[in-house]
C-alpha cells in the first residue's frame, strides 16, 4: 500500500480488495478457515501482510461475547518467584487460544483497582491474580459480572471466585519450626513490607513465642535492601543467629553483607530465604528456600479460567498447592 495511504486505518475491505476476493470470503478465511480453500487463505494472509491490517478482536468480541483474552494482575513482574507463573499462564492459555494482557499493580491496592476497571472495559474473558483482591467495592462489582476471577499465591476459605496458593501464614510457621529444630535461638526477621511477607512474619512469631528483632523494608525487596535489613539486625542484636527473608532477593543481601563483615555462614549466622529463585541454589553459599511449585499455579489458573469460559464445571473453588522447605548449605552446617 502506498505510504500515503498509511494514515487511514486499514479495514477488512482493503484487505478483501486486495486480496481480490469478497468481503465475506475475506472474513471467512480469517476467523473460519477450515471453511474456504488453501489458495483463498493464502491470497488473504497475503493480502493481509501486505497491507498491514490488523484485525478489531474487539469487535469481534462485542459479536461472540469473547475477547479471547485474560488479565494477568502481579505486583511487580521483576520479581522472581512470579516468573514461573507468568510463563505457565502465558502457555497453558496459548494452547487454549487465548492470549495474555499483563498489569503491574506495584503493591499499590488504588493501581490494582484502576487496572480491574480497565480489564473489564476491556471485556476479558478472565482475571487471574497474584495474591488477594483488596478493594470489596471491586470484589462486589466481579461477582455481580460474573466474570471469572483467580486469587493466586494465597490462600483464603471466602475467595471473590477461585483461589490457588497456599498459607503464608502456615509458610511463617514452618521456617520458625525448622530454625528451632535446627537449635537456633537468636532469630530474627528480614522483611518486605506487603501483605502476604507480613503475614508470614505473624506465623513465624505464632511458633517462636515472642517477638523477634525485625528489619522491615518497602517491596519488591532486592539484593541491596538486603544488605542493609542485615546490618539493621546486626546492629539490634550482634549474637543473632538466624534470619528469615521474606523473598531470595533480600536473603541474597543478607548473604553478601554477612560475607562483607567477616561472618561465616551458617556457622556464625544461618539464612533462609521464599520463592526459590533460580539463582538460589548456586549463591555461596547455596541458600535454603522456601519452594512453592510457581508454574502449577499458573497451568491451574489457566485450566479454571478455561473451564469457566467454556461452561465447564470446575470443581474445588479453593486449591492449596502447599509449599515445602529446601535445604541447602546455608542452614546446613
Amino acid at each position: 500500500m502506498p505510504p500515503a495511504n498509511r494514515t487511514k486505518s486499514i479495514t477488512l475491505h482493503d484487505v478483501a480488495k486486495a486480496a481480490g476476493v469478497s468481503l465475506i470470503t475475506a472474513s471467512r478465511a480469517l476467523a473460519n478457515p477450515e471453511v474456504v480453500s488453501k489458495a483463498t487463505i493464502e491470497r488473504v494472509r497475503q493480502a493481509v501482510e501486505d497491507t498491514g491490517y490488523i484485525p478489531n478482536f474487539l469487535a469481534g468480541g462485542l459479536k461472540s461475547r469473547r475477547s479471547m483474552a485474560v488479565a494477568a494482575l502481579v505486583p511487580v513482574i521483576s520479581v522472581p518467584q512470579f516468573l514461573p507463573t507468568v510463563q505457565a499462564l502465558t502457555e497453558e492459555l496459548d494452547r487454549a487460544g487465548y492470549q495474555l494482557i499483563l498489569g503491574q499493580t506495584g503493591y499499590d491496592h488504588a493501581r490494582e483497582a484502576a487496572l480491574i476497571d480497565t480489564m473489564v472495559g476491556r471485556r476479558v474473558d478472565g482475571i487471574v491474580v497474584a495474591g488477594l483482591l483488596h478493594t470489596a467495592t471491586q470484589t462486589d462489582r466481579l461477582r455481580k459480572l460474573g466474570i471469572p476471577v483467580v486469587e493466586t499465591w494465597d490462600l483464603c476459605d471466602r475467595p471473590v471466585d477461585m483461589v490457588v496458593g497456599f498459607s503464608h501464614l502456615k509458610v511463617g510457621a514452618a521456617v520458625a519450626g525448622y530454625f528451632m529444630g535446627k537449635g537456633f535461638r537468636r532469630v530474627a526477621i528480614a522483611t518486605a513490607n506487603d501483605q502476604r511477607a507480613v503475614v508470614r512474619r505473624e506465623g513465624f512469631l505464632s511458633v517462636v513465642g515472642h517477638d523477634v528483632p525485625t528489619a522491615v523494608v518497602p517491596a519488591p525487596s532486592n539484593l541491596a535492601l538486603g544488605r542493609r535489613a542485615c546490618a539493621e539486625l546486626l546492629a539490634k542484636d550482634p549474637e543473632v543467629d538466624a534470619i528469615f527473608c521474606s523473598s531470595d532477593g533480600l536473603a541474597q543481601g543478607v548473604l553478601t553483607e554477612a560475607r562483607a563483615r567477616g561472618l561465616r555462614v551458617p556457622q556464625d549466622l544461618a539464612v533462609c530465604g521464599f520463592g526459590d529463585a533460580d539463582f538460589a541454589a548456586h549463591l555461596e553459599p547455596a541458600l535454603t528456600t522456601v519452594q512453592v511449585d510457581g508454574a502449577l499455579i499458573g497451568r491451574r489458573s489457566a485450566e479454571l479460567i478455561v473451564q469457566r469460559c467454556r461452561g465447564e464445571t470446575t470443581g474445588e473453588r479453593v486449591l492449596d498447592v502447599g509449599f515445602h522447605i529446601v535445604e541447602r548449605a546455608s542452614t546446613a552446617g
